[in-house]
């Protein structure tokens, strides 16, 4: 995983490049950045993502400007961030976050197999939220054709990870200012039933599962 360029140079000791940490970091989340260079461009675009064992799976339209240059081989680079706490201090420059985040790099390719094309939006849809794609009716043929999946090896890259107190200058702690950390939570809410939901039909199991749940 390590090379020069997924190597943390600002504070190494930040810095992990073992699949424990890595896959552990991205399971936590389904949203990653994805930049790449279009006509001569740099683009930077979010997309959900899904993984399977090393590889990363990711799916829009045929049409996508992204998916379509990715599709040619070119170099990317994604990067998945999670915010964990605002670190503040008693100085305006020694305000930080606690975080932790993967970069990696390599290209991704087209998923051309059928079967494999509909795991791959299976392991997207669990992703997201897990046990949902059972209860719902299956890409039919149609709507296939008219979707793009590509696969990403977890191949080079790393994370990095801070997760630490406040920093401040020996002589700030002498100063009558509060410092220390405001940690983030996210939660999912009360589920909100479409308007147009048949009568009787309940809350899906998948929904009720992840309710009051921290993200």
């Amino acid at each position: 995983m390590k090379t020069d360029r997924s190597k943390v140079k600002r504070i190494p000791k930040r810095g992990a490049y073992d699949m424990a940490t890595i896959n552990r970091i991205l399971d936590k989340e389904f949203i990653c950045q994805i930049g790449f260079v279009h006509k001569e461009h740099p683009v930077v675009i979010p997309t959900i993502y899904g993984r399977k064992n090393d590889t990363l799976y990711f799916h829009g339209a045929n049409v996508s400007r992204m998916l379509q240059s990715l599709e040619e081989g070119i170099d990317i680079s994604l990067n998945v961030t999670r915010t964990n706490a605002l670190v503040l201090a008693r100085s305006a420059f020694h305000h930080s976050l606690n975080y932790e985040s993967v970069t990696l790099f390599g290209r991704a390719e087209l998923v051309e197999d059928q079967s494999e094309k509909i795991e791959a939006l299976h392991v997207i849809s669990d992703q997201i939220l897990k046990g949902r794609w059972e209860e719902v009716r299956q890409p039919n043929q149609k709507e296939l054709n008219v979707t793009k999946v590509l696969k990403f090896s977890i191949s080079e890259g790393s994370a990095k990870i801070r997760n630490e107190g406040v920093g401040d200058d020996k002589i700030d702690y002498e100063l009558d200012i509060w410092a220390g950390l405001v940690p983030i939570e996210r939660t999912y809410g009360a589920p909100i039933s479409d308007p147009l939901l048949k009568k009787g039909v309940e809350i899906s199991q998948s929904v009720l599962n992840i309710k009051d749940e921290k993200l």
